[in-house]
């Protein structure tokens, strides 16, 4: 652990563990905007990801999953950004904190909850930090968002209503329910995180129901999932999530004064439009694209670097997927789910923004495409 004196001189190195879409596209060129952040090594059982990739960046330590000890006990990474399919998340977390190496994961967290305690308690035990990647517990105009809220602009918050949906292709590790893959998992996380950082509170009981319309590409997981939230004071947060419809990313707040809408609002890049109504006046806000990746290295480095526990934390990403959990259930069942959730100390404010410069231009992907097969 870096000295108070030594944290404005030292970079925490990273690992960043599976090479995908996204750990291409948004997390490894996010490192040249991350001043307390170094790309250190590189994991992956693709060569040719390891060697092209390894070229691109300059990086002189590329490992194999079977070389994951190795790349953990070199002396050479102090932190991990894991980038896996979610079934893996937990393993490759214990190992990391078994070796006194710090986690950034990836959301989801885990696939079940009893993963997601054993991510934390092997934290705990082994006293190294766990941050889950909630990039919008950073971003400025989500922050903002939940400012406006607190503000009593809009009155008393009493409905949420989001949809985020895109199109996901064949193939995908998203359509994989082995792997942890499925809408709620994977964009519905980001739905289900809004409600709860915008009301600033935890639901009582959940509910959920699928619809497929019986392509091939959803064999394994249902096509959408619209769910339901009940939070305490008989506020309602809805959401619909799906894997076969265009691009759309918002969501609205209705208060009992006024509303909010965010759109874009869980994207990683460009620019997001606040729409403020109060007595049919609107008002609108537009906040200008930001490094969302480069924010996270330089939030999670500074924890280490300051002893500080990060507000994204495991309990965070635990929460949420005891939720997705329950609204499973309720998808089984038919029938709402009561949720019995640990109380949460931390919550994000607009104190936790953090700018940095977007990214100029995207980089070239090596064996990767987005989720809609865009390489």
């Amino acid at each position: 652990m870096a000295n108070p004196q030594n944290a404005a001189r030292r970079k925490i190195r990273y690992a960043v563990v599976g090479l995908g879409w996204f750990a291409q596209a948004a997390a490894m060129p996010a490192f040249a905007q991350a001043e307390n952040s170094e790309l250190a090594a590189l994991v992956s059982d693709d060569p040719q990801k390891r060697a092209e990739l390894g070229k691109q960046y300059n990086i002189q330590r590329t490992y194999s999953y079977e070389q994951y000890e190795e790349c953990l006990n070199s002396g050479e990474v102090d932190a991990v950004y894991i980038a896996l399919p979610n079934h893996l998340h937990r393993e490759y977390t214990v190992r990391a904190a078994q070796a006194g190496i710090h986690i950034l994961c990836e959301k989801p967290m885990a696939v079940t909850t009893n993963e997601c305690e054993a991510m934390i308690q092997a934290a705990k035990d082994h006293q190294v930090k766990l941050m889950i990647a909630y990039r919008l517990h950073l971003e400025e105009a989500n922050l903002q968002a939940v400012e406006t809220l607190r503000s009593g602009k809009i009155g008393e918050p009493r409905i949420f209503n989001s949809i985020f949906t895109q199109q996901t292709v064949e193939g995908n590790v998203r359509l994989e329910k082995e792997k942890g893959g499925g809408t709620l998992d994977d964009i519905g996380i980001y739905c289900i995180n809004a409600a709860r950082y915008l009301f600033q509170d935890e639901p009582i009981e959940v509910f959920a129901t699928s619809a497929n319309n019986g392509e091939k590409r959803f064999r394994e997981v249902d096509e959408m999932t619209s769910a339901i939230l009940r939070f305490p004071g008989n506020r309602l947060a809805t959401f619909t999530v799906s894997f076969g419809g265009a691009k759309v990313s918002t969501y609205q707040v209705v208060g009992t004064k006024g509303e909010l809408r965010v759109d874009p609002a869980y994207g990683t890049e460009g620019e997001i439009k606040h729409t403020l109504t109060i007595d049919g006046e609107k008002q609108e806000r537009s906040f200008e694209p930001h490094g969302q990746l480069a924010a996270e290295f330089v939030y999670f480095s500074d924890c280490i670097l300051q002893d500080k526990e990060p507000e994204p934390s495991g309990k965070e990403g635990l929460i949420d997927v005891k939720i997705i959990r329950a609204l499973y259930h309720s998808i089984e069942t038919g029938s709402f789910v009561k949720v019995d959730l640990p109380e949460r100390q931390q919550r994000p404010t607009a104190s936790q923004t953090i700018e940095r410069s977007p990214m100029q231009e995207q980089p070239d992907l090596i064996n990767a495409a987005d989720p809609s097969g865009k390489s």
